[in-house]
């Protein structure tokens, strides 16, 4: 990863400014996704300032190499987000999805490391189970197969997958990301102390698979939602982040 600032406005994006939150979001893309996804979600969440994360090598970072470490990413991540406005006085709840709940998990780690614990960790796309065995990380190399598994994820509209400018500035850090996840090695400590809840669409056989229930001992709960792995695309699931402060985890 380059030497880029760690300076909150390079890796957060806060589409809706909110001046006196109760309490902060920080939105963790998908493999292949950048902050613009969670663009509106500040309007719907009233009373919560809403960042996203600016992986590097994309978007508005477009010109920065793409990342080839998952907790080097999570660390600068943790950085930044130590560095806003209100923490840790205000309650922190971190959200990733599918990838980006792995990333959401050692940001997590990394804020505990210095004294900040999250109030909540949501893992969506993701769900408590062990492992899956590793696979190949030549699985999607080739561009028409990394097409072909974003059209069928559902997170990409078939026609804008098939334009070559797209896949010109799009594929090569989907692929980075794969190559990122894929040689990410898991490991069960240290146990998270913030609580965690796993969303995951009742029809979603591509789900991130994660013993999300022994690496916290801050409390656990699975919530299933209809849909498939981008169920959040159609039903973003507003009211169960919304709850995700107010609600303690079971233990």
């Amino acid at each position: 990863m380059s030497e880029a600032t760690h300076h909150p406005s390079t890796w957060l994006q806060c589409a809706v400014p909110v001046a006196d939150p109760r309490w902060q979001l920080v939105c963790f893309p998908h493999a292949g996704g950048s902050a613009s996804f969670f663009r509106d979600w500040g309007h719907h969440l009233p009373g919560v300032r809403v960042h996203a994360v600016r992986y590097p090598g994309r978007a508005e970072r477009l010109a920065e190499p793409v990342p080839t470490d998952l907790r080097e990413l999570a660390r600068a991540t943790a950085d930044a987000v130590a560095a806003l406005p209100g923490v840790p006085d205000l309650p922190l709840v971190l959200f990733g999805h599918s990838m980006g709940a792995a990333v959401a998990l050692e940001t997590a780690r990394a804020l505990e490391a210095r004294g900040i614990t999250p109030a909540h960790l949501i893992a969506s796309g993701s769900r408590d189970a062990a492992y899956p065995p590793p696979e190949p990380a030549t699985e999607i190399d080739e561009d028409d197969e990394v097409v072909t598994r974003l059209i069928t994820l559902g997170g990409t509209d078939p026609e804008l997958a098939a334009d070559p400018v797209f896949q010109e500035l799009v594929l090569p850090y989907i692929r980075g990301d794969s190559h990122m996840f894929h040689s990410y090695l898991p490991r069960p400590e240290p146990l998270l102390r913030c609580p965690v809840t796993t969303i995951v669409g009742d029809d979603d056989p591509d789900a991130d698979r994660r013993p999300w229930s022994e690496l916290t001992g801050g409390g656990f709960r699975e919530q299933r939602v209809p849909g498939d792995h981008f169920y959040l695309v159609p039903e973003p699931p507003y009211a169960l982040v919304l709850n995700s402060v107010a609600a303690p985890a079971e233990h």
